[in-house]
């Protein structure tokens, strides 16, 4: 199954990174700060092999200055010798660098918010202070050989010049990365386009996005910031943090996978999506949303007769992904009043049950009599088949 739209660019946009991304996986950091969420060593440890072993380029954990289990959490995960780099993220402070430095993290992410609601309510510092402290803390951890990111905090409500001016000297400064981050959730697809571009022709060094989901758009305003030259992702599983949380890794994936399936389908083990969607589920005590992203129980189940007849002879005319590249399965429902009888039909070769067209036509019509009082379990259905069959 290819997907090939009519309404997409003819010419590749050389600015664009849909197929050259990096996810930072942040369920150990960004997760960590979703409501029901309280993670033990032995949890978080399985939780980041499991995201390594499906493949992610990052794992981000709690800051070390959070907490002493945080520090020992976060040491024992950078122990494990996995293929993910580890970062820790810390406030824009010597006295947090200092102490992430000495865990063996791959990379330290430092932020600092930028807006004026942040600079006036949060930490009370001006731009000027901004820039020299990110200018002490990035050298710092530069000279120990650990990679850093700086990113500003509340983004897209802070001034434009104050952004740009700031990323600039920290670009100067050779960061890895530098960061733009939607921590209210307020930004566009439209607004982000815009400002990454701007930024785009700003630094050189690669750009992280981190985009909260109020306003429902995370997974969009993500796919966005890569069409307009970000490099790097930040996801968690189920989308959980703070308030409703991050773009959840499962809708990033499945947008991605539309977008370029074979590179997604090579870097990601994606029949594990449904495995790591459960695991975080059951850790944080929540059920998986019945519309979830790949893994909802309704993600691939069909119900309306000229679908079922459509998606029974091509799965493309009413899917876009296809669930077995997922480890998932694809379910036409047919105990109900809108099914139609090439549905059944389906139903009754499975069965292995021999049926003219018009014997399965009017069985349709009995199925449909008695879903008008209340729906019919695959069972009741079957029973209900076998009867009809053995009467002929």
């Amino acid at each position: 199954m290819e997907y090939d739209s009519p309404y997409g660019n003819k010419y590749a946009d050389l600015l664009s990174n849909v197929s050259n991304f990096n996810i930072i996986e942040s369920t150990l950091r960004e997760g960590e700060q979703f409501a029901n969420a309280f993670f033990s060593t032995e949890t978080k440890i399985k939780i980041a092999k499991t995201l390594d072993e499906f493949g992610v380029e990052y794992l981000e954990l709690t800051s070390p200055a959070a907490s002493e289990q945080s520090l020992k959490d976060l040491c024992a995960i950078t122990k494990l010798g996995l293929k993910a780099k580890i970062l820790t993220h810390t406030r824009c402070h010597m006295d947090d660098a200092r102490k992430a430095v000495e865990t063996g993290v791959n990379g330290i992410d430092v932020v600092i918010g930028t807006s004026s609601y942040l600079r006036t309510f949060s930490h009370g510092k001006d731009m000027d202070y901004i820039i020299k402290t990110a200018g002490e803390v990035i050298e710092f951890i530069k000279s120990k050989g650990i990679e850093v990111r700086f990113s500003s905090e509340d983004s897209f409500r802070s001034d434009l010049v104050d952004l740009l001016n700031l990323y600039k000297t920290v670009d100067k400064l050779g960061v890895n990365r530098v960061g733009i981050a939607d921590t209210v959730g307020c930004a566009n697809p439209r607004q982000v386009y815009e400002l990454i571009h701007t930024l785009r022709g700003v630094v050189s060094c690669d750009i992280e996005c981190h985009f909260h989901n109020d306003t429902g758009c995370a997974i969009a305003n993500a796919y966005t910031a890569l069409e307009a030259g970000a490099t790097h992702i930040d996801t968690s599983v189920l989308g959980i943090g703070e308030r409703n949380g991050i773009t959840p890794l499962g809708g990033f994936v499945a947008k991605m996978y539309v977008a370029d399936k074979r590179y997604v389908s090579g870097k990601y083990k994606l029949e594990m999506l449904r495995e790591i969607d459960n695991m975080i589920a059951e850790e944080v005590e929540i059920g998986i949303p019945f519309n979830n992203y790949i893994t909802g129980f309704c993600a691939f189940t069909h119900k309306a007769g000229i679908h079922a007849k459509a998606i029974l002879n091509n799965p493309s005319t009413y899917e876009i992904i296809r669930p077995e590249d997922f480890g998932m399965t694809r379910y036409v429902s047919i105990g109900h009043r809108l099914t139609g009888w090439n549905a059944v039909k389906d139903r009754v070769e499975q069965l292995d049950l021999v049926m003219t067209d018009d014997e399965i036509k009017a069985v349709t019509q009995k199925i449909k009599t008695l879903a008008d009082i209340k729906p019919l379990g695959i069972e009741e259905v079957d029973t209900l088949l076998r009867n009809y069959h053995r009467e002929l």
